[in-house]
């Protein structure tokens, strides 16, 4: 009798504990989604992008816009899968902008801007748009916008596992090694189908 109990009371745990795991984004005063472990940065990319480097991490910008569908799917569908969000937030510095919003932004090249007008200048046009940057060792002296330097852009909202397998290329440099992502995509889906991920 006293076994069983025990087996129940560490089952009740267990399964607190994996509820407890779910990720439940909060909304910003801009009524943007957010996870709380998103960089609250001075939005001066460049230091953001050597201290994402420091940490042993790469930088991603988040463009999204109040009301997005798409931009809540992300948050509420797939960084709600405690793997993604983990994955993400172990290996990645997020920096969110507002497509709209007004906060001052420093570009790479010292670009002084609004997040809308430094939208306009990456040729950002949906939301969400994703865009991921090379490590800060990897750049040239010569400033550069971000819209040149960045490694990829992932515009749209896309199930689990192409948004797992697009920061798992970023993470692995399938960029630099001409690994198109397509092809990275495709020699995934074993795995991401034994994991459930594939959607």
């Amino acid at each position: 009798m006293f076994r069983n109990l025990v087996f129940i009371f560490a089952a009740s745990l267990l399964s607190f504990s994996v509820a407890q795991a779910d990720v439940t984004p909060e909304k910003n005063d801009d009524g943007l989604y957010v996870q709380e472990w998103f960089l609250d940065s001075f939005l001066e990319l460049s230091d953001d992008l050597e201290e994402a480097e420091a940490e042993g991490k790469r930088l991603v910008v988040f463009f999204e816009q109040k009301g997005c569908i798409y931009c809540k799917k992300v948050h509420t569908e797939v960084l709600s899968d405690e793997r993604i969000n983990k994955f993400v937030q172990d290996n990645f510095v997020v920096i969110q902008l507002n497509l709209f919003g007004d906060r001052e932004v420093t570009d790479f090249d010292g670009d002084v801007l609004s997040e809308k007008q430094l939208a306009r200048k990456w040729g950002v046009l949906f939301t969400p748009t994703i865009v991921a940057f090379p490590e800060a060792s990897e750049l040239s002296d010569e400033p550069s916008s971000g819209d040149k330097i960045a490694v990829a852009k992932m515009p749209g909202a896309f199930g689990k596992g192409t948004f797992l397998s697009f920061f798992s290329w970023i993470k692995e440099k399938g960029y630099k090694e001409g690994d198109h992502f397509q092809a990275y995509v495709s020699k995934k889906i074993p795995e991401l189908r034994e994991s459930g991920l594939l959607n």
